[in-house]
């Protein structure tokens, strides 16, 4: 592409065209995962090798061609920008993946595929963790028909859940030790692992994860002297199953979960990294989760850090007033439905007066959880 521009440039200036400017485009990437390969959320090159064959392949085409070398320009506006930005989440709540607990003992009656689902997890090893596996879901599928067709106890049916997920933690446990994984357990660590709920909006503040599968690097921002044993998926706070984070970035690879802490009765933050000026001016305000607070923060010389800027994320008024609803609008409709119930005695004047306050404050806040 780059030949083909140069020698379009050349024709073009001998044609007599007053040319001296050459926009070489953009197209500079960002090694997202950090493995310095052709990988598509990487990149196996350097600025400097970018440069060089820029400058170096403009240079020769114009010099065969007699052609005084132009002024090049370039507009690499991702690679310039993917640095300025940090997205910082708190976790608002963890759905944990827990595995029933089994009795001590087991009747000597259970329904056929109960007693296998049994057999199968005290048998399971490393030697067997394929056709374990395939027993598993096998014999649990036959105990949902049977239990379809009314031949299995509602109590039939939980235990064998039970057993069918106490099997594939087993199993997941013996493939983390192994140097290779089998392409069907692979989907074992999404299927067990945790969902964290974080206080962000995916199509707001991600949009490109969503709509373009783009990798960007996520990891807890404290504790990182503290090994993560858990193993999770990224939800946001809106209502719709897309807006979730489930493929993160590895070397040469994606991976399904990312190393997550056990949280503590303390705030856990996760920091989304190279995000970068376009995710913001893309986001959208799907369940209307309006723009976040925002810091300006610069470097000192000394390695210290000064904050510029704080500007403050959109009010509920705001997203309101976007879709056409007026704070005044729905303040005076509040009052008229408050001044009713405070006549028919259903509320007190104290009540009605609270309500309206707490209204009104809760319009003038922010669209993300406030934590008191």
């Amino acid at each position: 592409a780059l030949r083909e521009a140069v020698r379009t440039y050349c024709e073009l200036y001998k044609l007599g065209a007053p040319l001296g400017l050459l926009d070489v485009g953009g197209g500079l990437g960002i090694d997202y995962d950090g493995s310095q390969t052709n990988f598509s959320s990487s990149m196996n090159y350097t600025l400097q090798e970018y440069a060089n064959d820029i400058v170096f392949g403009t240079m020769e085409l114009c010099d065969a061609a007699g052609v005084p070398h132009p002024t090049l320009v370039s507009e690499s506006g991702r690679a310039l920008v993917a640095h300025h930005a940090v997205l910082v989440t708190d976790v608002l709540g963890v759905g944990e993946f827990t595995v029933g607990s089994l009795p001590d003992t087991l009747p000597e009656d259970l329904p056929a595929p109960v007693r296998h689902l049994h057999d199968t997890l005290r048998e399971v090893s490393r030697k067997n963790l394929l056709e374990a596996y395939h027993d598993a879901v096998g014999y649990r599928d036959e105990a949902l028909s049977l239990y379809n067709l009314d031949h299995l106890t509602l109590e039939h049916r939980v235990l064998a859940e039970d057993l069918f997920w106490t099997v594939t933690a087993k199993i997941l446990r013996l493939v983390r030790e192994l140097p290779e994984v089998p392409e069907e357990l692979e989907g074992l660590e999404r299927a067990l692992s945790d969902t964290y709920f974080c206080n962000f909006s995916v199509f707001q503040s991600l949009p490109d994860s969503w709509a373009i599968d783009q990798l960007f690097p996520v990891v807890p921002i404290h504790r990182l002297g503290e090994e993560p044993t858990r193993r999770g998926v990224l939800a946001d706070i809106t209502c719709d199953s897309d807006g979730k984070i489930d493929h993160f970035i590895d070397r040469r690879d994606v991976k399904d979960v990312l190393e997550l802490h056990p949280l503590r009765d303390e705030d856990y933050y996760l920091g989304v990294f190279l995000v970068g000026a376009y995710q913001e001016i893309l986001g959208d305000l799907h369940n209307l989760f309006g723009d976040t607070n925002t810091l300006h923060v610069s470097l000192g010389e000394e390695g210290d850090y000064h904050i510029d800027h704080v500007l403050a994320g959109d009010t509920v008024t705001d997203v309101l007033r976007y879709v056409s609803y007026e704070r005044s609008d729905l303040i005076a409709q509040v009052r008229r439905f408050t001044e009713k119930a405070l006549r028919a005695k259903r509320i007190t004047l104290e009540e009605s007066r609270q309500l309206l306050r707490v209204y009104e404050q809760g319009l003038a806040g922010y669209t993300y959880l406030e934590r008191d």
